[in-house]
């Protein structure tokens, strides 16, 4: 069948008939004034949670509101593709239609925008760690109330320095400073120990492993591009990858409880609107409240409630309704249940739980028809013009116009290449932030110490140059002395004809002397010899 284009002019969503589909059962209808008032969408495995929510999904995208799911099994992908009079539950379709009286149910698709953490099937999701602030962060990394403390100090100490933290790089880089700062900082703000700050950094490592690297980061989020119409006045279906994400329940959980509060604080305060801004759907919603703190989930509880008037419902899907806490359930207007077993104790307790919810309908024994449902049909109830809830009714739910099961890759790739945020956050982009000015100033750091070092290294070659000069120009003075006596010594000996002559007159002298005294020795000798004989 062909699709038709345009934005469904109606004040409510069909869901159904009631009566179990009987021809004269109450037609089953969510009110788009009311549909910001939040809904749980439960049932046990294979009870029809997903086409019933496929099916919400094309309504909501044909009245003009976008939707985001997480599509945790794949599945939803075929929003984007109309079904087809080929396709293997066709038959199937096709009755439903005819017994609840569908008669304008036609194949169509939605348009669609496919999201992926991991940036695999569709464009990258993400988010900075400033804007994930600690609370978060904390409990994405299951840090006790001790580490949450020491992170927080991390990032009162980052905002202090204007140092923005937008990757883990930069978490990492601060609380590595942190470390090398810790008697400082505990003096300041506190005990921070470089024990306290190995165990974040061993839990952001294993936070990286699990694909965190790809979470934190720029190009971040911009909302506004989550509500979006395209040409022809439907919302867009905001498709979130989550089969790989849920491999990492944390990131998960954490992911979206983020996307919640970035939308209470983004938009404005709009009230009750004839129809919504934007629908969530939360599939494996328990994922949510698994192992979170009681401040966390205060946190969760919040958000619900306030985030309907900025116009914002949020559907949760689930297997078990006592999944999701008493406070925020009680949040939860639009109730569509699917089959329950009840075998164990805690079967017979999700279905006792999940009879007391609705609006009583004397025709209805919940308690007993809830465990009877046939694939297709559920218990729905949900919050009528006048905003009261209505009378359940066991409803035979409306067939989907989209194609039922995933998209081919080479069909996710050529819806995606068309996508309106194509090209906006493909490519991530690491501008200069904390680990960068870290590193800046470790470098600067480590280069004034080479420079005070070589200064010093400097000075001291100078001063040893100075000693030697110093020996070095008392032994030239000690040998210019010695010289110059040398000099003046050699100066003081006589020539060698001032020595011939001197030589000549010594042997002249010394013979005339010879002479002289043999004559008077003679002379001498006579005189005494003379007077002994006289």
């Amino acid at each position: 069948m062909a699709g038709v284009a345009g934005v469904t002019e109606a004040s409510e969503l069909y869901i159904g008939l009631g009566g179990g589909g009987a021809a004269d059962g109450p037609r089953q209808a969510l009110v788009l004034k009311r549909a910001n008032r939040h809904g749980l969408i439960a049932g046990a495995t294979g009870t029809g949670k997903t086409v019933t929510l496929q099916g919400l999904a094309e309504s909501f995208s044909a009245a003009g509101v976008p939707v985001f799911v997480a599509d945790v099994k794949g599945d939803l992908s075929g929003l984007a593709m109309a079904g087809s009079p080929t396709g293997k539950l066709h038959d199937i379709f096709a009755k439903r239609a005819a017994d609840i009286g569908q008669t304008d149910w036609i194949y169509r698709d939605c348009p669609v925008v496919f999201w992926d953490l991991f940036g695999q099937q569709g464009h990258p999701v993400r988010t900075t760690i400033s804007e994930m602030g600690p609370l978060l962060l904390a409990r994405l990394m299951g840090l006790n109330e001790v580490q949450e403390g020491v992170l927080a100090i991390a990032f009162r100490v980052a905002d202090e320095q204007g140092m923005l933290l937008l990757d883990l790089g930069d978490l990492q880089a601060m609380l590595a400073w942190c470390a090398d700062n810790a008697d400082d900082l505990t003096t300041r703000y506190g005990n921070v120990s470089k024990a306290t700050v190995g165990t974040i950094q061993r839990q952001l490592l294993t936070l990286e492993t699990q694909g965190g690297d790809h979470f934190f980061g720029e190009p971040a989020l911009d909302i506004m591009d989550m509500i979006r119409l395209d040409d022809n006045g439907r919302g867009y279906v905001n498709i979130l990858a989550a089969d790989k994400l849920m491999a990492s329940p944390k990131l998960y959980a954490t992911f979206l409880l983020w996307l919640l509060a970035e939308m209470f604080e983004t938009l404005p305060e709009v009230g009750d609107p004839d129809k919504p801004k934007l629908v969530f759907f939360f599939d494996e919603a328990h994922l949510l409240f698994e192992d979170a703190p009681p401040a966390l989930q205060d946190k969760i509880e919040q958000v619900v409630r306030l985030i309907r008037s900025k116009g914002v419902g949020v559907y949760f899907v689930t297997q078990n309704p006592i999944d999701i806490p008493e406070d925020v359930a009680g949040q939860l207007g639009n109730r569509v249940q699917h089959a329950l077993r009840a075998f164990t104790p805690r079967d017979q307790k999700a279905v006792k739980a999940a009879a007391e919810t609705f609006r009583p309908n004397p025709k209805v024994d919940v308690a007993r028809e809830i465990t009877e449902l046939r694939v297709g049909e559920a218990l729905v109830s949900v919050l009528m013009a006048d905003g009261a809830p209505s009378p359940v009714e066991r409803t035979l739910i409306r067939a989907p116009g989209s194609r039922v099961g995933p998209l081919e890759p080479k069909e996710r790739a050529i819806i995606q290449s068309i996508s309106p945020v194509a090209g906006k956050y493909d490519e991530a982009v690491d501008r200069e932030s904390a680990e960068e000015l870290i590193a800046a100033k470790r470098d600067q750091a480590i280069a004034a110490a080479e420079a005070a070092k070589a200064e010093a290294e400097a000075d001291k070659l100078a001063a040893i140059q100075a000693k030697e000069d110093a020996k070095r120009k008392a032994a030239e003075e000690k040998e210019r002395l010695r010289t110059e006596a040398a000099a003046k010594r050699e100066a003081a000996k006589p020539g060698l004809a001032e020595k011939m002559v001197q030589s000549a007159a010594r042997s002249a002298a010394t013979s005339i002397g010879r002479q002289i005294a043999g004559r008077a020795g003679a002379s001498l000798i006579r005189g005494i010899l003379g007077s002994l004989f006289k």
